[in-house]
């Protein structure tokens, strides 16, 4: 048999786990595409030992995302509930803990950009059409999921992620009461029928004659509790209309009880056939709901307007939940609600998927005798597309096609700053194109030397690429001599943009513009200092262009890249800098740098106020950063175009052009050979800057 093979991130997301898709991974056909997550799952036996799940419901959850089709919202994520034991996927319900992990999924693979300190994501949930931000911590730019924040259910800490729930209420059926009252009676017994981020059917425990307290494995083994809540769930979800709900797993029933105070109500959750663990988040922002408002079964000893912090009780702890409430009574409704979950991405890889999932055979050809020997299926036409790497045309070549298994990127600087953002950005679009993951390798250090060496002893297959730029390729070696030629090592695949550089102070530094700075430093040399991501980068070569022409002193701080060099500059332990405008651009707007001036012949459009250096009254400080696409040296030639085919195809997208020059970046793109022909240009001129101004790498 052989496996199709697609791109996957496996990630704990509050008390679950499952595997993370771009849409554009799966098959674009929906029978295609459930069977796949059935076959990711392993979803045909109870301890789903042939697929990624764990025998469990809460660990049976998928999650697709890709950017929203909706005007004021960042992401869309679909959400699909696979079966345990069944080939089955509903996608009715929504998920709130796997939703944590939509915001740091969505970032990492380039979706959204990062803001620096923390970043909100703004999540159109596809499954019930409502809204969510979501706050996850973006040190530097760049998702951690370090941190100290516990949640019950989950062993150890991690970043916090808050998740604010917009319009969660009636988004699926309608109304938070969809049968149009607080309380229904089903069968003799009082139910609250509710839709708020899930539908379900809330029973006060001591009715069905529980405590309400016991661990689930009791309440999973009193099978006539169960029936009895299937009974009751069968008929609600029909009063709700969600019609025939005995293949659904919405509504969920709910068991409530007392809490430990006035704020607090237990609960313990069925997902719907089984009691869960501990308790879903969505369920935790329903169950509040139905606490905080009045005339429902659980309803809480007191119901007043504004925002109250409440603790939902589950077998593995709490769930902390804030509500607004708006009003009073009958007319009390809730405005949002917030909680905080935690999330880790556990791996990220390729998934092979057999086809006994598919409900038709696969046709393949037979890569030693060119023989077809399977039946086609058609539902699966759209597996054969530039999403999926395994080859299942039947047109297909008799040797391996390129790519075979996932690209790395070497990046070689610090995640966080521009470089690294912009190989994201183009990563993500790359690896839709080609069929496999693309793995983002920062290898920041020695002034992108590490990087660069890394990237032309590897194997010339272009499963390993190099996001080089201006310095990795014309002026750091142009500055000293190294364990890499920038020309003989390397197959340049293609020109990527041009940055201008910019020249940045500390917010707060007490100096007015170039001219007032230049008058500082004259009277007291070193006054100021001045970061760059490393001797021999574009940062360093701008600072010390700007000093020989300016006639000025000024001590230089090298760091291992942009990102903590723009961080420390921030921060104020140093106060000046000459990032690119790419990198720059983010905090400028936010008021956390100050732009002094343009280093470059013109004014950038994004910065229409700021001179050029020129302007200001320094001469000869012309620094325009480029970025392109490397392999190894004796890279073969078809994949060296073909790889070149893909990122001139990207970098035509008018989506990819906007997000780059959002952040002050030029897009261009180019041939092989002129990206090779700008390289040897790049080093003659710089090697001449160095001797001219004397430059070390000291």
């Amino acid at each position: 048999m052989h496996p199709i093979t697609l791109p996957c991130v496996l990630m704990r997301a509050g008390t679950s786990r499952g595997p993370f898709f771009l849409r554009d991974w799966l098959p674009a056909d929906e029978t295609a595409r459930d069977e796949t997550l059935i076959g990711a799952i392993g979803a045909s036996d109870l301890l789903q030992v042939d697929g990624v799940g764990g025998g469990s419901t809460l660990t049976s959850k998928v999650a697709i995302v890709s950017r929203s089709s909706q005007p004021d919202c960042d992401v869309d994520y679909l959400f699909a509930q696979v079966g345990v034991g069944q080939r089955s996927v509903d996608t009715r319900p929504n998920c709130g803990n796997m939703l944590s992990g939509v915001a740091p999924f969505a970032i990492e693979q380039g979706l959204v950009a990062a803001q620096d300190g923390q970043t909100t994501v703004r999540v159109f949930n596809v499954n019930t059409r409502a809204r969510i931000d979501v706050t996850v911590l973006t040190p530097g730019r760049r998702v951690t999921y370090d941190g100290l924040t516990s949640i019950d259910g989950v062993a150890g800490t991690a970043a916090p992620i808050r998740l604010n729930f917009l319009d969660a209420w009636g988004s699926v059926t309608g109304s938070v009461f969809p049968t149009g009252q607080r309380i229904d009676v089903i069968d003799g017994v009082e139910v609250t029928c509710i839709d708020a981020a899930m539908p379900l059917m809330i029973v006060r425990a001591a009715d069905l004659g529980v405590g309400g307290r016991e661990p689930p494995i009791e309440l999973d083994a009193n099978r006539a509790l169960l029936e009895r809540l299937e009974r009751l769930r069968l008929v609600a979800g029909e009063r709700m209309g969600l019609g025939d709900v005995s293949t659904s797993v919405i509504p969920k029933p709910v068991l409530v009880s007392r809490g430990h105070d006035d704020d607090s109500v237990t609960s313990r959750y069925f997902t719907p056939r089984r009691c869960h663990a501990s308790h879903a988040v969505t369920g935790a922002i329903g169950v509040a709901t139905a606490f905080a408002l009045p005339g429902t079964v659980a309803s809480g000893p007191t119901s007043v307007a504004g925002v109250r912090k409440l603790s939902v009780l589950h077998p593995q702890g709490r769930i902390d939940v804030e509500v607004a409430i708006d009003g009073d009574g009958a007319d009390a409704r809730i405005q949002r609600a917030s909680l905080v979950r935690t999330a880790r991405k556990i791996l990220q890889g390729e998934l092979h998927i057999p086809d006994y999932v598919f409900s038709r055979p696969i046709q393949i050809r037979d890569q030693n005798h060119d023989q077809i020997h399977e039946g086609d299926n058609p539902m699966l036409k759209h597996l054969i597309a530039p999403t999926l790497a395994a080859t299942l045309a039947a047109t297909a070549p008799a040797a391996h096609a390129f790519p075979d298994k996932a690209i790395t990127i070497v990046v070689p600087t610090a995640a966080g700053g521009g470089n690294d953002a912009m190989a994201r950005t183009i990563a993500q679009k790359l690896g839709t194109l080609l069929g496999q993951t693309i793995v983002i390798d920062n290898r920041a250090g020695a002034n992108g030397s590490i990087a660069s060496e890394f990237v032309a002893r590897a194997p010339a297959d272009g499963h390993t690429l190099m996001f080089g730029y201006i310095a990795t390729h014309s002026m750091n070696p142009a500055l000293q001599k190294l364990r890499y030629d920038p020309v003989n090592d390397f197959e340049p695949i293609g020109l990527v943009g041009y940055s201008a550089t910019l020249m940045v102070a500390n917010a707060n530094v007490p100096v007015k513009d170039v001219k007032d700075l230049v008058a500082q430093l004259k009277a007291k040399p070193d006054k100021y200092t001045y970061a760059s991501a490393g001797n021999g980068t574009a940062p360093h070569f701008a600072a010390e262009l700007f000093k020989m022409n300016a006639g000025v002193v000024m001590l230089g701080v090298p760091y291992k890249g942009s990102a903590p060099a723009v961080s420390d500059t921030i921060g104020g332990q140093t106060q000046f800098m000459f990032p690119s405008l790419f990198t720059a651009l983010p905090h400028v707007k936010a008021g956390k740098l100050k732009a002094l001036a343009v280093a470059g012949p013109k004014r950038s459009a994004s910065l229409p106020d700021v001179p050029t250096l020129k302007e200001a009254g320094v001469d000869g400080v012309d620094v325009m950063q480029w970025y392109g696409l490397f392999a190894p040296a004796r890279t073969p030639k078809p994949i060296v175009e073909q790889l070149n085919k893909a990122l001139n195809q990207i970098l035509n997208d008018k989506d990819i052009i906007k997000r780059i020059e959002d952040h002050g970046a030029d897009v261009e793109s180019s041939t092989p050979e002129q990206l090779g022909a700008l390289v040897k240009s790049e080093l003659t001129k710089w090697k001449g800057v160095v001797q001219k101004a004397k430059l070390t790498a000291d």
